[in-house]
């Protein structure tokens, strides 16, 4: 997007929270969301081009609140002024009908403070006529599967109070696979805000490499407790379950969290584990719905002990505690687990026999009490020999608790981490992202 068409955009926007400061009434506040992107889909397939195409496109929602009552509109925003005040104020209108039916909402917290800020991170993206001749040159004899997302995308906030954020980041996500005849497949992810030629080629082929150990005769495992090597993306996949009914305030203080006996204390994790909020990547804004900042770092787990859940001015009110910024829902944005000490050259060997899991899905919450998830290896999974990729394995299916594999069971974290994205284009290309090292286990359990 133009720097040109990113102005227009941010001057309509600041119109329409003008706009409503003078349609309100004395006795009104509301907040207003914008989502805003730019973006550039291809997909492959067999390393052929199989859609493609730029999407602009925009969101605004909404919210209305007076007398402890709030009600929202979701609408387009089309950076078109006579358009968009026109949407605006009709929907002002409907909901300010709306709220003299609702129930009043005793939790209801209203925008407050004068927070403000505008954060613009401009990358260095591929051309949108680069994209399909850099990717398939790599990959053009392999069946290459994926999708390649990049552009800008816009977050901003306003509020009757006179808050206001504009945030705006160059991102790009790769989320690929290359299959190999007999249907494996190895699965990969490259993400950024820069294009890196040289990261590319050492992912693509590393990716080559695992892809012809897959051809290899697969070994059948019996279920058990085998020595573990989780690689970043595997890691991710175990530190998104935090954010259901883990690292929220509320659901510790509804008996619903996984981390509850750690908060009690009866638990600890190793001392090599630790876990914080990262906001200064710049992948994702510090500001949530309501307009508050969240401090650039926040230690949620500070080597196995808990220091901090996620608490928004909600549940904040609700039950008695002091707000750090939370979102609405109380998850991650911008985790990142502390490296340790295991090297790259190290992994196989400090592995000696076990497995070597590149990937999981299916992940759920089998005993969330006692922190227990359950899940499946997927795509690029190896038993290991004496230090050596010996052969493919059948997806297993495990069930461990964290406080196995994050606590005693934890051997080391690598000294290196990955950036491991968001992928998902539901509504709206996703931010963020998890910043993880790999991880060495013991014992880690396996029961198909």
């Amino acid at each position: 997007m133009k720097l040109a068409e990113l102005s227009t955009l941010e001057i309509s926007f600041n119109q329409l929270i003008e706009t409503l400061l003078t349609q309100k009434t004395e006795t009104e506040q509301f907040t207003v969301r914008l989502t805003s992107e730019q973006s550039q889909f291809t997909r492959f397939n067999h390393a052929k081009v199989r859609q493609t195409g730029l999407v602009a496109d925009g969101s605004i929602t909404l919210t209305l609140m007076e007398n402890q009552r709030s009600s929202f509109r979701t609408f387009p925003f089309t950076g078109n002024w006579d358009i968009d005040q026109e949407t605006t104020s009709t929907a002002l209108l409907e909901l300010r009908e709306e709220l003299t039916v609702l129930p009043i909402d005793p939790y209801l917290v209203l925008p407050s403070g004068n927070n403000r800020s505008r954060e613009v991170n401009s990358g260095k993206l591929l051309a949108t006529e680069s994209v399909v001749p850099t990717l398939l040159e790599l990959v053009s004899d392999l069946d290459f599967t994926g999708m390649y997302a990049g552009g800008v995308v816009i977050k901003a906030y306003g509020d009757s109070q006179g808050q206001k954020h504009w945030f705006t980041t160059d991102t790009f996500t790769l989320d690929y696979s290359l299959f190999d005849a007999n249907g494996q497949a190895v699965k990969g992810i490259f993400a950024g805000s820069n294009w890196d030629e040289a990261a590319y080629i050492a992912k693509i082929n590393q990716a080559k490499t695992q892809l012809k150990l897959l051809s290899r005769p697969a070994k059948e495992l019996t279920k058990g407790q085998y020595k573990t090597y989780f690689a970043p993306a595997a890691v991710a996949d175990l530190l998104g379950m935090l954010s259901w009914s883990a690292v929220s305030e509320a659901d510790l203080q509804q008996g619903n969290s996984a981390l509850a006996k750690l908060s009690r204390q009866e638990k600890q994790l190793s001392p090599k584990f630790s876990l914080k909020e990262n906001f200064q990547q710049g992948f994702v804004p510090r500001f949530n719905q309501l307009g508050e900042m969240v401090a650039p770092e926040l230690p949620i787990i500070s080597q196995g002990l808990l220091v901090n859940t996620l608490i928004n001015s909600r549940t904040a009110k609700e039950y008695g505690k002091i707000p750090n910024g939370a979102n609405s829902s109380e998850t991650l944005r911008a985790p990142e687990i502390t490296p340790g000490n295991l090297g790259v050259d190290e992994i196989l060997g400090s592995l000696d026999t076990g497995l070597y899991i590149s990937n999981l899905h299916y992940l759920n919450w089998s005993d969330r009490p006692t922190g227990r998830i359950t899940g499946m290896t997927r795509y690029a999974c190896f038993w290991v020999e004496k230090g050596e990729i010996i052969a493919p394995i059948e997806n297993l299916r495990f069930d461990e608790s964290l406080y196995r594999f994050w606590g005693d069971n934890l051997i080391e974290l690598t000294n290196f981490q990955e950036f491991i994205p968001e992928v998902g284009t539901y509504q709206s290309r996703q931010l963020g992202g998890s910043l993880v090292p790999g991880m060495l286990v013991n014992d880690f359990t396996y029961t198909l």
